[in-house]
């Protein structure tokens, strides 16, 4: 029997719902062992009803990480100030969503041991999550052909702290300045207003 909820409400919120069961159910058994006859049983559901939603379990997966990515995404806009030196704005906004991510336990289910694998198939697959981080690099003002594969190997980043923890918070930062910013302000199209002009650049190596 499909639960009142499920009827009462527009199709939109009912996916919703439906999304904040299967996180819940994410955070108690993992999520490779959630399938849809669990979420539908949870929901209160058939799973006839469940697949007018989602019509597999990967789809469901991908929305929940959507759903989340764009929050996430929002709140290190809310949190990170575009203004300053655009890798520091890379450096915090990165620290910020690992951080968000870890604080969150329907988020941190994602990168546990047995699951890790799959969370970062799927970022690595999604548009979105691609977008948000397009979207960091424009806000510390990155543009140009090469933004996108940047925007992609930064999520990487992301998936693979979140996967493999540095030492503390400290080395994840010395990291991400060491490292990471410094690369993509090197090879992004925009480099001119991060870096030098050529002709200064060897002026000082003389």
């Amino acid at each position: 029997m499909t639960a009142d909820w499920m009827r009462d409400e527009r199709p939109r919120l009912a996916a919703e719902r439906i999304l904040d069961v299967a996180a819940q159910l994410y955070v108690e058994n993992g999520i490779a062992a959630v399938g849809m006859a669990e979420v539908a049983r949870a929901a209160g559901c058939s799973r006839a009803t469940l697949y007018r939603y989602f019509d597999s379990r990967q789809s469901l997966q991908l929305a929940f990480v959507h759903r989340e990515a764009r929050r996430i995404g929002a709140l290190v806009a809310e949190e990170v100030s575009a203004a300053g030196d655009p890798k520091d704005v890379i450096v915090e906004a990165m620290l910020a969503a690992i951080r968000l991510v870890r604080a969150d336990p329907t988020l941190a289910a994602w990168f546990q041991l047995g699951d890790s694998g799959l969370a970062a198939q799927i970022a690595h697959s999604s548009d979105v999550i691609e977008s948000l981080g397009t979207a960091f690099l424009g806000q510390a003002g990155f543009s140009g052909e090469e933004t996108s594969r940047n925007a992609r190997w930064l999520v990487r980043i992301i998936v693979s702290l979140l996967t493999v923890p540095g030492v503390d918070d400290t080395d994840e930062r010395t990291m991400l300045e060491q490292f990471v910013a410094p690369a993509i302000a090197e090879h992004d199209s925009g480099r001119a207003r991060l870096l030098p002009p050529p002709d200064e650049r060897d002026a000082r190596s003389i």
